[in-house]
């Protein structure tokens, strides 16, 4: 089985994907993939220097992320060219990892895709798990956490797709508003009901 695991910005998603890892489910981390595949000597990389110069690319050849970003910023052209490259790289190596773990015996592997929706990828997964919050506490957090002020915390959130849409588009939610031990309880009767093992 997968899993595909996701939430959104401050909801507590990374808290869950802990819970997962600590009972033995390998995990397949989009963030993690999408650094791994612009590391030097990465197809990825030598594309994006080709695509947008050496000028990208610091001195220990690793990508300039804030040359990168500052391209890519205003001009919906670049950051389609910058993406065009990026995301099937992700995708393929995502999919790498995916299939090693079930060659190395796994019977149920979590992908864990923050963007899940958004990047249209819920063929990937058998099972869909959301992490949600309320939005008092997810602005509350993200203040907390990043040190936004509001009105930069409530950009944030709405950029992303709301986690009410997510909901609907989920085989089961958990409810992360309350304590740890409240959330790891509703993922215990979650993984017993889907009869999911590691």
């Amino acid at each position: 089985m997968i899993i595909g695991l996701t939430g959104s910005i401050a909801s507590g998603k990374s808290t869950v994907s802990n819970m997962l890892r600590e009972r033995g489910f390998p995990i397949v981390d989009a963030d993690l993939v999408a650094r791994l595949v612009v590391e030097p000597g990465q197809p990825a990389l030598e594309k994006i220097r080709q695509e947008f110069g050496d000028g990208v690319i610091l001195g220990d050849g690793t990508m300039d992320r804030a040359a990168v970003g500052e391209r890519i910023f205003n001009d919906p052209s670049e950051r389609k060219k910058l993406n065009d490259i990026v995301h099937p790289a992700i995708r393929q190596e995502m999919l790498r990892q995916r299939d090693r773990h079930f060659e190395n015996g796994a019977r149920t592997v979590v992908m864990d895709i923050p963007l899940l929706f958004e990047s249209r990828l819920q063929h990937y997964a058998d099972k869909i798990l959301v992490v949600s919050v309320s939005e008092e506490t997810q602005l509350k957090r993200l203040m907390e956490r990043d040190g936004f002020t509001e009105k930069d915390a409530r950009a944030r959130i709405s950029s992303q797709l709301p986690i009410s849409e997510k909901e609907r588009g989920a085989d089961a939610v958990i409810y992360n508003n309350g304590t740890i031990g409240e959330s790891e309880k509703q993922l215990e009767q979650i993984l017993d009901s889907w009869n999911a093992a590691p």
